[in-house]
């Protein structure tokens, strides 16, 4: 049984993705590992707070958003 994903999860994950590129490019502006802290926080709370809402399990829930994200095209299997 697939677990469902809500877009504002995916959406979350991917700004936290964004962030993680800007911190860690070969000249990150200032601020942007605060920014990528701070993403990854609140997609991990959105995370946490969905598993709880829906019964479902904490680390599949998070790593069905990661698959969805990171892998896109498999992510639909």
């Amino acid at each position: 049984m697939a677990i469902e994903l809500p877009d504002e999860l995916i959406q979350l994950e991917r700004a936290a993705q964004d962030a993680q590129a800007a911190a860690t490019s070969a000249s990150p502006p200032e601020g942007a590992w605060v920014a990528w802290r701070e993403a990854a926080a609140r997609v991990q709370a959105a995370i946490t707070e969905h598993a709880a809402a829906t019964k479902e399990n904490r680390v599949a829930v998070e790593m069905g958003v990661k698959k969805a994200v990171r892998h896109p095209e498999a992510a639909g299997s």
